[in-house]
Formats: C-alpha cells, structure tokens, sequence
C-alpha cells in the first residue's frame, strides 16, 4: 500500500497423549507417546473398551470445555487423497533466531485465553473479537454471527444471523453505485443466558484456541466454580450449520431483543430424548431449537407471554446441550409454512456439531486439492455434519463433496448465498494452477529488445544508495525498497551484458538486507513470547499500535514481509545465475524462513508460531486485521499484495529447495485466483453483492460484515483500485482478466483519465493495463521519464519493462 493505514490445519492438529493405550490402527504405542503425525479422526467410543484408552488429551494441555472429547485422531502418515500432505510438517521446529530480542510484554492480554501459554494462538483468525478488549464484538462463523453481550440488561451470547432487509446502503442509497454496504450486527435474535449470570462475576473465555475452530465459555463465577463448570460452551467452527451451546449446571434463559411471537414445542422430535421447538420471531423470521439434556437434568420449559414475554428456561439448574438454525427463508408471512424438505433436513441435522477441523492438502502438476475434516460430537439422523459454504467453495468441490448438496440456502454478509452440505469433510479441486508460473511472464529469458531496455534502466537505477534507501523506520515501506533493488540486481544478473553492475548490485542489496538479518533496523523484529510472532519493536519505542500500520498488532504482516521473501528469493536467484551458489541463502535461509513462519506457519507441530496467521483457508484470501477489536470484523484492503506474498513464498521455496512451501505458495494462488475472482474483482454479472454496489468494479476494503469502497489513505480513484494492483509482477495476469482489466479500465481510467492519478499511481495503472493492451503500456514505459516522484517506492523502471516487455513479445 502506498498511504498510511490505521487498524485496519494447515493442519489443525492436536498432538494426543496416549496412556495405557493401543492405538486404534497402527498398533500399540509406548505408554505417553506423543502421536504427532498428521491424523484423520476417528470416534474413540468404538475403541475405548477394547485398548483401555484411559487418558487423551492435546499435547499443550489446555484447560478446556471439550477435552474429553469422544474422539481421537489416528495418524494418516502425512498424506492426502493418497499424496503427501503438504502441510503435515513445519517449516521448522527450531525456536526463533536468537537475533530476535525476546518480549513477553506485548500491551493486548491473552488472559482470556485458557489454553496454556506455550501455545500460539492465531491473530488474525475470525473469532479474535472474542479474545481481545472488551471482547464485545462479533464473530462471523457463517452463516451466523455471535456477540457476548453484557448490557442494557443482557447478559449472555447473541446468536444471530442478518438477512437481506437487514442490509444498509450508503452513504447515499440511491446512488449508483453506492460506496458501501453493512450488515446491521446490532439483531439479538437470540440470548443464551442463564438466571445466575451477573455483572461483576460473569465472564467470557476461550479454549482449544485453533485456526478453525474455538470454544468460547460464560462463566457464571470463575472465582468460585472454576473454569470447568456454571457455564456455557459454543464450539465454533467456521461453516457450521447449527449453533450449539453446551450448558453446564445453570438454570437456562434463552431470550430474543427482538421478541419471540410464537413458540411450539413439537410432540414428534428427531430422535429420542431431544426436544424440538419452532421459534417464531419480530420480523418476519423463523428459527428452529433443539434441546437434549443430561441424564437427571429438567428439560426446557416455555415461559408465555402472559408472564413477562416468550422465553425458555428450566425449571431447574439445567445440564446438556441447545442447538439452533434459523430457517433459510425470506418470507414476509410469520405463518408461512416452512417447506418440509428444509425442515427435515434441519431435523436430520440437529444432535451433531463440529468441534475441531483439520486442513490437509497436495500439489500434483497442475491440480491441485484441499479438504477440511471435522471432529464431530453428538449424533444425529443424517449421520453426517451440516456444514454451509460458500460459492467458491462450490465451483470447486469434488464430485463426492458435491454430492452432499443439499436444497439449505442462506445468505452470508458479503460473500453470497451458501449451500447446506452434509459430509464430515470435503475436498475442494483446483485445476490449472500456475506451476511454471515463475520470474517473468511466458519465460524466464528477455527478448532482445526486452533485454536491452532493461540493461539501459537498469545501468541507472542501481547506482541508488541501496543501503540509505531501505534505512527505514516501516518494515512495510523498507520491504518494498528491498523487493524493488532486489529485482533490479537479478534482472542485472539475467541480462547477462553487465557482469559488474550485476555484481555490484548482488554486493550492494546483500549490504542493505543485512540491517535486517542483523535486526539492526530503526524498530528492530522482536519476538512476542505472548502471542507467538515477529512484531515490531515499534510499540515499546513509541506507545502507538498504530505505527508502521499495526505491525506490532499483527496487521499486514502478509503484505510487510511478503516483499522481504520475494527480494531474498530474487537475489539467491541472481547469485545462482552469477556464481553458480548462492551465499545468501547458505547464510539467510532461516532468518527468511522465520518471516515464512510468521505468516504462513504450515503446522501445529512448529511450537513457535500460530497456523496460518494470514491466510483463512475457509474464507480463500488472507485477513489483514490483527489484534484491533472491530465492529464489522477482519478486513482485507489489498488482494494483490496478498498473493504478492503467495507468490514470494512458491519463489522462495523454490530457491531454496523447500518443496511443499513451493506446493503450498502455488495452491494458495490457485485457491485466491477462484475467489478474489468471486468476491473483491466484480463483473457485471456478479451476484456476490448487492446490485447497487457492482458499478463500483472492485470491493475497496472488504469486511467480514461490510464493503466500503474506499482505502484507509483516501477516496482517490488510482488509490481504490490500484492498492489491488500493486506491486506490478507476473501473477497479475493471471489473477486479473483481460475482460475485468478492460471494464475497470473504461468504467474509470479511460480517455486520459489515468493521467489525473497522483504520482506513482500512474504507473501503477499502466502497468495493470498491459493486461489488456501491453504494446500501449510498453510505448508508456519507454517513451516517458520516470524520476522517484513518478514510481511508488516499491517499483522500478527496469522490472516494469522486463514483465511488460514479456507479455508483449509473447504476442508478437
């Protein structure tokens, strides 16, 4: 990004003790045997008796609501759909280099956190809200939302779900397009509470803290009970069909804000012991409730409305668990009757919930595939769990997951409609992948002509004083200022005519890149021991979260180091191409694998960093967003800067031999191809967003709960869509279309337009247009004088050319 911007599994694994026992398949272990390979899950009930399970438990102890949880995971020696999981083994396991300063004092607590304080907990995961400042703000699980309220006389979880009539346009509504669209967060269409919940003594937190999934627990008195009982549990796991919640010895309340109408207590339930209400809301909507208690714990009552408004609750302390879905339909008539297929499939859904996933994947030429297991509790007619998802996931279901479609549609709040599908997992297929997607567009070699324009700009650029122009207080702004000198020198090194201006330059960037090996920059990497990661030291040297964009909050760490990676793969490369071995990588390797790790962590089995910090591989992008609480939930401003850093990891794991982190950069494109494509870039005919909102061609910031075309640093037009252009490389056209290039192009940028774009963004612009047109945007580059003042930091003339120039001669 170019302005300054404010607040803006893997494998899922829990590692098993295993005492007194046999592993269900793959024979006895010795007794404590941390069972740490990649696993599929498998229901423990089926063994227990037989091996004499006594005692299972995730390897980092957490003090949590499920740990005796009814299933265990088997080992599957690291494979998927009969290839090698390309997440099954970390980067590393080594601590982080000691040239990190260690810091325990990170300002945001984690005291909400049960799980012990060795473990990583993400950052940038869809439930942060929950964990962090008054804990206040919603989480999107889709397609419901949840919110811990405690005011204005509520006390408990909101579990709500917006429907389309719930949608505000603005600023102004009748505009076309209009800049934004939310989702209102403030519906309590229900509060599970309970009659012991009081102010001062009432409290919220969470266990089993993992990239996909969560338990967040009220408790009624943490000073007096403990944290393992008077409360209630939410397993949150994103796509999940219905809400449960499990409550633990409390006399139940389960009321609406908006006011139950009516409420019917079915005689016929889906299984035996359960009940089954049908809920009747203000507003025009209808929820289903299931309820099972435990053996001796009274079932719900229904309290009318004579006697203070609808609500439920027992007649005494209530144990056993509460489910709810809301119908997916938009009628108007309260009294609908709700079409029997949706209901029944509800039914055959209800008893079963998901409490963990596990993400698994594998590369194999240009296919890829990605799938989700889930953990799952309870029992229910369809023997399978409901899960929703999204229409990227739908375009790219196998023909299995598919075949678990059901006729279940509901809205999301800014990806579209979502798909009711049955299955305990899915597997998602990627076809055409960019495997030979590499350095340059089309090849790895410069036309004649090419090589020749480059070897002109580049004799000029690189004698910059590398080491003063990266001697920067931003790790964002001086990671660009390394990318850029850095493409420079390999293009030096592939032009092959200028030996000593190559070499000078590999002498040179390596110099500059060394006051970040060194961590001897302006706000040095520190490593935060609370919340696992590479920050800046910029907090404690300040006081503001605020500097370098919430780096030392977690924000933008994808796009920050992103431009690190790539520039330390571009000069291994040009060392190979000089010299044959590239030093560098010898002597860096690690400190460059620790950016990796901070971002894109692969595996719970690496102790030192959090899952997949960035990317959410339900959602297909990264968040953004770290440790900033926010109404409208994680937020993504710059796609292209997101698959800069996929692309930056595939680079460096390349060059540096690391196979599957190559596979996993490649898969990540693929997976962002589909659905940046689906949500951020938008063609006339996208059905994602409102109507009114589509004229605007690219989404601008996009939230979990809102759009808003604008950026955190302005209202320009360059500023909106060119921060989902940069930084100009190969990978632009193959995220972005001719056809989406050339409608944005003419909708806003055409007949001079472009020319109005203030300093660098111009550039920016014309490179995007090369897409459409490259013979127009080559004529640009070499006939126009490009001093500092006309390139954003993180561009060069020369690296404009070289991949401008390919795109061009390949077509000539």
């Amino acid at each position: 990004m170019m302005g300054k911007y404010y607040p803006s599994i893997s494998g899922l694994m829990l590692s098993l003790l295993v005492t007194n026992a046999q592993f269900a398949l793959g024979g006895p272990p010795v007794d404590g045997t941390i069972v740490n390979e990649y696993p599929r899950l498998i229901d423990l009930s089926e063994y227990a008796a037989a091996y004499n399970v006594s005692e299972y438990r995730p390897y980092y102890n957490f003090t949590g609501s499920f740990r005796n949880r009814t299933y265990i995971y088997e080992t599957n020696n690291g494979t998927h759909n009969g290839m090698a999981d390309i997440f099954s083994q970390p980067i590393s396991r080594a601590p982080p280099l000691a040239v990190f300063p260690r810091n325990g004092t990170h300002p945001v607590s984690r005291d909400n956190v049960l799980d012990d304080p060795s473990h990583p907990v993400g950052t940038n995961l869809f439930y942060t809200n929950l964990l962090i400042a008054t804990q206040h703000e919603p989480t999107w699980t889709l397609p419901y939302f949840l919110r811990y309220v405690n005011e204005y006389g509520w006390l408990g979880m909101i579990v709500s779900h917006p429907s389309a009539e719930h949608v505000t346009l603005g600023p102004n509504p009748n505009a076309d397009p209009v800049q934004y669209y939310i989702n209102s967060p403030s519906h309590r269409y229900f509060v599970f509470g309970a009659k012991e919940f009081k102010n001062g003594t009432a409290s919220i937190t969470a266990d089993s803290t993992e990239k996909l999934s969560v338990n967040l627990n009220i408790h009624e008195d943490r000073a007096k009970y403990g944290n393992e009982s008077h409360k209630i549990t939410f397993p949150l796991v994103q796509g999940m069909g219905l809400v449960t919640a499990r409550y633990d010895n409390l006399v139940p309340t389960v009321r609406s804000a908006v006011i139950f109408r009516e409420v019917t207590e079915y005689a016929e339930t889906p299984r035996p012991g359960m009940q089954k209400f049908r809920i009747a809301m203000e507003g025009f909507t209808e929820w289903f409730l299931y309820a099972w208690a435990d053996p001796g714990s009274p079932k719900l009552t229904i309290v009318p409305k004579s006697a203070g408004g609808i609500y439920l609750t027992a007649p005494g302390p209530y144990s056993g668990y509460m489910q709810v879905a809301k119908v997916p339909t938009d009628s108007k008539d309260i009294f609908s009757v709700i079409p029997k297929i949706e209901e029944d499939l509800i039914d055959s859904a209800a008893g079963a919930f998901p409490v963990a996933a596990r993400l698994s994947g594998s590369v194999n030429g240009t296919v890829g595939s990605y799938g989700f297991t889930w953990a799952k509790q309870g029992t229910n007619k369809a023997g399978k769990l409901l899960m929703f998802a999204l229409k990227h996931h739908m375009d790219s279901f196998d023909n299995a997951t598919r075949a678990g479609a059901t006729a279940l549609k509901i809205r999301s709040p800014t990806k579209g409609m979502m798909t009711g599908i049955f299955g305990n997992s899915w597997n998602l297929v990627e076809r055409d992948l960019p495997v030979d997607l590499k350095w340059l567009p089309n090849r790895d070699t410069m036309p004649p002509v090419v090589s020749q324009a480059v070897a002109q700009a580049a004799s000029k650029e690189l004698q910059a004083n590398m080491s003063a122009a990266t001697d920067l207080d931003s790790m964002y702004f001086a990671g660009k200022s390394i990318g850029k000198f850095s493409q420079i020198v390999m293009l030096a090194a592939m032009v092959g005519t200028m030996p000593e201006l190559a070499a000078q330059g590999i002498r040179d960037i390596k110099e500059a890149v060394s006051r970040f090996t060194q961590n001897k920059q302006k706000h040095p990497l520190v490593y935060d021991t609370k919340w696992k990661g590479l920050i800046s030291s910029s907090i404690w040297a300040t006081g503001d979260p605020g500097v370098d964009f919430g780096n030392s909050h977690y924000n933008d760490h994808q796009f920050h180091y992103g431009y690190f990676i790539l520039g330390a793969a571009c000069i291994v490369r040009a060392e190979n191409i000089m010299y044959g071995r590239s030093q560098f990588l010898e002597q860096n390797r690690d400190w460059v694998n620790s950016l990796v790790r901070d971002v894109a962590n692969p595996s719970a089995l690496d102790p030192y960093f959090p899952v997949s910090r960035a990317f959410d591989w339900y959602h297909g992008h990264s968040w953004a967003k770290g440790l900033f609480p926010s109404g409208d939930g994680k937020d993504e401003e710059s796609s292209s800067e997101d698959y800069n850093f996929a692309w930056a990891m595939k680079m460096w794991g390349m060059v540096s031999g690391d196979a599957a982190m190559e596979a996993r950069g490649t898969l990540m494109l693929g997976v962002m191809h589909r659905s940046i494509n689906e949500y951020m870039y938008i063609m006339p005919s996208n059905t994602t967003h409102p109507a009114a909102f589509i004229g605007n061609r690219v989404t601008g910031i996009l939230f979990e709960n809102k759009v808003d075309c604008v950026t955190y640093f302005g209202m320009n037009p360059e500023y909106i869509h060119g921060i989902h252009m940069l930084p100009f490389t190969p990978v632009l056209p193959y995220m972005r279309s001719p056809e989406y290039v050339k409608l944005e192009w003419d909708s806003f940028f055409s007949d001079g337009r472009y020319l109005k774009a203030d300093g660098g963004w111009k550039a920016v612009l014309m490179a995007n247009y090369a897409i459409v047109d490259p013979q127009a945007a080559w004529d640009y580059f070499t006939t126009h004088y490009f001093g500092p003042p006309d390139l954003d930091n993180g561009a060069s003339l020369s690296w404009y050319l070289a991949v401008i120039g390919n795109m061009l001669y390949a077509q000539v």
